[in-house]
């Protein structure tokens, strides 16, 4: 058997550290054999797909050298290898479900299923589709779909029963099938849900092997009942440990990086980001930390890999990426400098901030500190200042940080604009509400202008500053969940006043 495996991001956001662990691991394991290794877009979610973040995954990857056999810019036998173009597949298999009785087309609406869940809660059982509409006849379905009412597809669900399934990892697993939801299949816009087109594509591409996080072991009942349904054998299953932050919860952006982009922004070498993934949750057989991606490919074994949540240490990744760096010759060293800040696209990005406050060259480093290093720690006085205080000042950090997080592109007018409206629905001065930000983004009280800064620094190093800066006012879970619910309040008045 010629192994396959795959990696299938969705192109909502920023590129994931998780992605790439999950491309290192699947790429090692079907290149050490001469398989194949498949890059496939899922980009279902048709309101928060966009290209730039596609290419931004696509980019990302290519630079931790982590390319792929088969993908959207590729091309490979098993296209098109972009979800949003397969729709026509999984119409018709879901046609087919319906027509030998594994699926059943639903006509409830939101507001009938969020009763139904707020019932289920009352009860205390597991909140999951009642099944109203799974007894329909055919005649009522058809008159009620050309009427033109609402409607998705659900799969059917034994209401007893256990699902037993065998992963490589933790070996047979077993999952009540009352605890699995009558799960949609087609949304009411015709794009499938993940659970449809990720078994429709894996058999179709011919995926072997499917090495993914732990987060998806309770979806596999779902995906087996398709697999049996349709009549194909499933691929082997390999749920792997989730990366973790070092209070051991999920690793997630408010208590660390996790952009690629943002290590490759902040002057990590690709080897040693590549290298650090390689060691989550697996061990070398003679116990070294520093290896190539040749090395680990042909030295990965799913015996080696252990299940406890693998700790994603900055300080760790810090030193490994110092080993690498000094076993650069001067050389090198000087390249990878200038590839990182020193090339023509980051000069061309300076130029037009410093060249009207230069005098003579030496201006450079006092203006340039906080733009190519880091800038200096920040106490909780610095954020606060005339006519803010520290507790508005983690409102404004906070806000505007959610505001960023959910924007669509990085430029100057859509940066101003949101501090803009911040201003106004806390009823400040813009000059008042951008000085935790400003502080934030370059430790000083004086630097060179913010937007501008904002745009040269990029999305990744902005926010995990402005992040920082939130810890560093210090913010309570009570008084998490306070701004939270303002932040929504701020987002309903930005849509009223566009």
């Amino acid at each position: 058997m010629t192994i396959r495996t795959r990696i299938a991001p969705s192109p909502t956001g920023d590129p994931h550290v998780g992605t790439a662990y999950m491309a290192l691991f699947n790429r090692a394991l079907a290149q050490q054999v001469g398989g194949a290794f498949v890059l496939r877009i899922e980009d279902t979610d048709a309101e928060r797909s966009t290209d730039d973040s596609e290419q931004l995954i696509l980019d990302s990857l290519r630079w931790l050298g982590l390319t792929w056999d088969e993908g959207p810019d590729t091309g490979g036998p098993h296209g098109p290898y972009r979800q949003s173009e397969r729709l026509a597949i999984y119409r018709e298999h879901v046609d087919r479900l319906i027509a030998e009785g594994h699926a059943f087309v639903c006509f409830c609406t939101r507001e009938r299923l969020e009763e139904m869940r707020a019932e289920q809660r009352e009860r205390g059982e597991t909140q999951r589709y009642d099944g109203r509409c799974s007894g329909l006849d055919r005649e009522e379905v058809a008159a009620r779909i050309a009427a033109g009412e609402p409607h998705v597809v659900r799969m059917r669900v034994p209401a007893e029963g256990i699902c037993r399934f065998e992963d490589a990892l933790r070996g047979e697993i077993e999952i009540p099938y009352q605890q699995i939801d009558m799960q949609v299949l087609l949304k009411a816009d015709g794009f499938p849900t993940y659970h449809l087109a990720v078994v429709v594509d894996d058999h179709l591409m011919g995926i072997t092997h499917i090495v993914r996080g732990e987060e998806w072991i309770n979806s596999v009942p779902k995906h087996k009942l398709l697999y049996d349904y349709f009549g194909w054998p499933m691929p082997v299953m390999v749920h792997m440990p989730l990366l973790r932050n070092p209070d051991q919860s999920k690793l997630s952006k408010r208590k660390n990086p996790t952009s690629v982009n943002y290590y490759r922004e902040a002057g990590f070498l690709p080897e040693a980001l590549v290298n650090y993934l390689g060691t989550m949750g697996f061990s070398m057989p003679d116990e070294r930390d520093l290896f190539t991606l040749q090395e680990f490919t042909a030295a990965l074994s799913l015996e080696r890999i252990t299940l406890g949540g693998p700790i994603f240490d900055q300080a760790k990744l810090r030193w490994m990426n110092g080993q690498y760096i000094r076993t650069l010759d001067d050389a090198a060293f000087a390249q990878r400098i200038q590839d990182w800040m020193l090339n023509p696209d980051r000069l061309a990005g300076l130029i037009p901030l410093i060249k009207e406050r230069t005098e003579q060259f030496s201006d450079l480093v006092p203006q340039l500190g906080y733009l190519i290093g880091d800038r200096p720690a920040l106490t909780p006085e610095q954020l606060a200042g005339k006519g803010v205080e520290l507790d508005q000042a983690a409102q404004i950090l906070h806000h505007y940080l959610a505001y960023l997080d959910q924007l669509r592109g990085w430029e100057r007018e859509a940066l101003f604009r949101g501090a803009e409206a911040l201003a106004g629905f806390l009823e400040l001065k813009l000059k008042d509400c951008l000085q935790p930000v400003f502080v934030a983004i370059s430790g000083r009280k004086v630097s060179l202008p913010l937007f501008d800064s904002m745009v040269f620094l990029g999305s990744d190093i902005t926010r995990v500053r402005l992040r920082d800066a939130l810890q560093v006012v210090g913010v309570s879970k009570k008084q998490q969940k306070r701004l939270d619910k303002s932040f929504q309040s701020f987002e309903q008045a930005m849509l009223r006043d566009r």
